[in-house]
């Protein structure tokens, strides 16, 4: 029967991306009776080991976390999420494949929070795939979740345009912004309905956004500056972007496209104020570089610290 009780809420999620969602439903009539995260881990240079952020927005909240390193084959954890005995599990970013018995345990099952517009973009990178491909919009879908890679029902849908400066940490904080902005209203109707309509996904229209890897922020500088550019922008602060100066990698940290054309070989240093040769002619100006082992700096420091130099060929 359809019912207006609050919803009894499993939250699973790890990064700062799923915070504001788990703030809005913690300041909701709904009530988180669990959360699930990824295990605190080693960070940085000193592997100094840390909670994710929404296990410290758990904890600061006095909710239980919990953080089992796998449910496919920890037959006792997929039986203690069961127990909870939840109306809803909300899901995002949360990093962990969920079988079928997690799935189907709350009784109203699990939804999760993607940042895109399914079905484009699928899987794990879709925020920097979306700015890296130079996407004129993207946003929130709200799913049902099944077992494909998700592949579910689309509950709703929020919208946002991409102006060209867009980095992967503004679309990152717009997408974190809107999930916790979205979900209430979801949550708010399945308590009062019973149920809430989606829309099959068209697999024909769909497109992946495999997990990112240090390789994928190597610059390839026969592509035109307007495609390194986006790369730049959309694999920063993680992986980063780089290329080799000689013997030593430069990190690329921020980059603007220059409406000079340039006949030199792609990844020419072309000036000192760290002009790029790319390919088909045009030419991106390097704004802030690291060396490696040092810290960043402008071009021209850069190119006065002898870390590159024109005519030297990037690579």
């Amino acid at each position: 029967m359809p019912s207006s009780s609050p919803l009894r809420v499993v939250f699973m999620g790890t990064p700062d991306f799923a915070v504001p969602a788990l703030q809005a439903i913690l300041h909701s009539s709904h009530k988180v009776v669990c959360v699930y995260t990824q295990p605190p881990r080693g960070k940085g240079r000193g592997q100094t080991v840390q909670k994710s952020p929404v296990h410290e927005a758990a904890e600061a909240a006095g909710v239980e976390v919990r953080h089992p390193l796998s449910f496919k084959k920890d037959l006792a954890a997929q039986a203690d999420f069961a127990a909870l005995g939840a109306d809803i599990a909300v899901v995002a970013a949360y990093g962990l494949i969920l079988p079928q018995a997690v799935l189907d345990a709350p009784r109203f099952g699990c939804i999760n929070i993607h940042a895109s517009l399914l079905p484009r973009w699928r899987g794990a990178s879709p925020i920097q795939r979306a700015v890296w491909a130079g996407d004129k919009e993207s946003g929130v879908t709200i799913m049902q979740m099944e077992a494909g890679l998700d592949t579910g029902p689309m509950i709703e849908k929020g919208v946002v345009h991409l102006p060209p400066e867009t980095t992967a940490q503004t679309l990152h904080d717009d997408l974190a912004r809107m999930g916790g902005a979205m979900i209430l209203p979801v949550l708010d109707r399945l308590a009062m309905q019973g149920f809430v309509a989606s829309e099959k996904q068209d697999d024909s229209q769909s497109t992946y956004a495999p997990m990112l890897t240090k390789d994928d922020g190597r610059v390839d500088w026969t592509q035109p500056a307007e495609a390194i550019d986006r790369q730049i922008r959309a694999l920063n602060p993680w992986p980063g972007v780089w290329t080799m100066a000689g013997e030593k990698r430069l990190k690329i940290i921020e980059a603007s496209l220059s409406q000079e054309g340039a006949s030199a070989a792609p990844g020419t240093v072309l000036d000192r104020a760290g002009h790029i040769a790319c390919g088909g002619g045009t030419v991106l100006r390097l704004d802030v570089v690291q060396p490696e082992n040092g810290k960043r700096m402008d071009a021209a420091a850069a190119i006065n610290g002898q870390h590159i130099r024109p005519g030297v060929l990037l690579a």
